[in-house]
């Protein structure tokens, strides 16, 4: 009995011994692969590092792929905009080439020939997908944005403020080079006077083209300034008037075309047939995050719209009461493109000009937005790829494996597991027979 417990015993730690040899010749043979973590029990520490860092390594690689799309689809927004950037200075050119008083009526045909054609590649320029998607229709990129009309509309007809006169009259505090300051465009008893839509006051067209310059002559800044000064130049007021009641946000008529002031004095309204662009997108910008922590819808956003390339004017601006209709500038061109039929001279050299300046201007500001965006997602996409080196090279501190050191381990553990079993082989009995 004794030495059958021996012999059992004996058994039980050779047994042992040989699965303990082979389960640390396997566990070398796992490393095999380059890691020395393949469960938390290998490193518990280690192996939380390891979790840790590769949820940075997933986060890294997912911003990477963000600013790559961001970065593609920022390029050819940059790219396109580029060319109606182009095309936009082509349309001042015209406008100035339209006001010079010695052009004759077959040179503002030719002239309004070729604004038009600018404007017809300016619109579908401005439908430039990339895949299946707009580029400027906001968040709605499936949606084809801009659309030309086929045939001409009645628009209402504004006077467009130059520098000097919109200083005046609206202040000093406002962008002048990327607003369009207007005012409405009336008639009575053939005469023409012009309203502004915020203060109420009809404004003679005397005192709009050079009866101001006077009170700025005699020290008067503002239209606030002068006062009663300013008297002689306003002939009526309106109360309460609002944009959206007599225009759309297009500057078509909601309906009827006169307008009384507060001694009931009636006003018509004064219209120029013209072709009409409308959006179809919205306002709303799409974001590519490219790093972790507070989104920044400013420097997030990849994209522009209608409203942002093209601006806002008497029509649709915040004081309208119409929302933006994204094509304001577009609409205000194709108003030049009609003067330039008509052989308006005078108007070109008061109003065109300003007109075309300013779409250009508001573009442009446009453009450069996005080209700081992109330079912006293009620094962040060399920070991240520094990181994404100083993550893996973390990971293969946390869990790489020495391979020299685990080759001589492993050749090792073999020998000493094969001379484990010969030696198994020689010592303990092969069946009960022979241990008998």
């Amino acid at each position: 009995m004794g030495m059958r417990m021996g012999s059992t015993h004996f058994m039980f730690n050779y047994q042992y011994a040989l699965n303990n040899a082979y389960q640390k010749q396997a566990k070398l043979f796992e490393q095999a692969d380059g890691s020395s973590l393949h469960r938390a029990s290998d490193n518990p520490m280690n192996y939380y590092k390891l979790l840790r860092y590769n949820i940075n390594d997933t986060e890294n690689e997912q911003y990477r792929e963000n600013i790559k799309t961001a970065s593609s689809w920022m390029k050819n927004s940059d790219s396109v905009m580029i060319h109606m950037t182009d095309i936009m200075q082509t349309m001042k050119e015209k406008s100035v080439s339209a006001a010079n008083s010695d052009k004759a009526e077959d040179d503002f045909d030719a002239i309004h020939k070729e604004m038009m054609a600018c404007m017809q590649e300016m619109v579908s320029v401005a439908n430039t997908q990339m895949a299946d998607r707009y580029l400027f229709s906001g968040q709605k990129d499936l949606t084809k944005p801009f659309e030309m009309s086929q045939k001409t509309y009645d628009r209402g007809l504004a006077k467009n403020l130059d520098t000097s006169q919109a200083s005046f009259f609206k202040g000093s505090d406002a962008d002048y080079n990327t607003e369009l300051f207007q005012m409405l465009e009336l008639e009575k008893d053939g005469e023409t006077y012009y309203l502004d839509t915020e203060s109420g006051n009809i404004f003679t067209k005397d005192f709009i083209d050079k009866g101001y310059k006077e009170l700025i002559a005699q020290g008067y800044e503002s239209l606030d300034d002068a006062g009663t000064n300013a008297n002689s130049g306003i002939v009526g007021t309106t109360s309460g008037f609002s944009v959206a009641n007599y225009f759309t946000n297009q500057g078509l008529l909601r309906g009827g075309n006169t307008i009384a002031d507060s001694d009931g004095d009636s006003y018509t309204f004064k219209t120029i047939k013209q072709h009409i662009v409308t959006y179809s997108g919205d306002e709303n910008l799409i974001s590519m995050v490219k790093l972790n922590g507070a989104t920044d819808p400013t420097s997030d956003t990849v994209n522009s719209t209608g409203g942002r390339m093209f601006g806002r004017d008497i029509f649709d601006n915040d004081a309208s009461g119409n929302t933006a209709s994204g094509t304001a500038m577009l609409n205000n061109l194709f108003t030049v493109c009609s003067k330039v039929e008509g052989c308006d001279i005078h108007w070109m050299s008061s109003d065109g000009v300003t007109v075309a300046d300013v779409a250009h201007a508001t573009l442009v500001v446009e453009e450069t937005r996005v080209g700081a965006r992109q330079q912006l997602y293009q620094s962040v996409e060399t920070m991240l790829e520094t990181q994404g080196d100083n993550i893996t090279e973390e990971i293969t501190n946390v869990s790489g494996a020495d391979i020299a050191q685990l080759a001589t381990q492993l050749m090792q553990m073999t020998t000493l597991y094969n001379l484990s079993l010969s030696m198994g082989g020689r010592i303990l009995p092969q069946s009960l027979a022979d241990y008998l």
